[in-house]
């Protein structure tokens, strides 16, 4: 099974850096204040994160503190994940 941060990671390559596997990409790094996600990319973000995972979002989930990072994308679709199965 692929971890969540390996298929999280994968889609924002693939999709917002177009495959460019150069680019050092940690973890922990702001995809904001990096300009690697704008507004129209985290709503592409939510689609796949709804899509992959099965995850609904409100209103209240789309925030920095959950889409800024790979890390914290991980985070949330784990708490997430353990939240429905709970």
């Amino acid at each position: 099974m692929i971890a969540i941060k390996d298929k999280v990671k994968t889609f924002i390559v693939d999709n917002f850096l177009y495959g460019d596997t150069s680019y050092e990409l940690a973890d922990s790094v702001s995809l904001i204040e990096n300009g690697i996600i704008d507004s129209t990319a985290v709503l592409e973000l939510v689609a796949f994160i709804e899509d992959d995972f099965g995850i609904a979002m409100v209103d209240a989930d789309i925030v920095p503190a959950n889409l800024d990072s790979i890390d914290r994308i991980s985070a949330f679709i784990k708490a997430k994940a353990e939240a429905l199965a709970a």
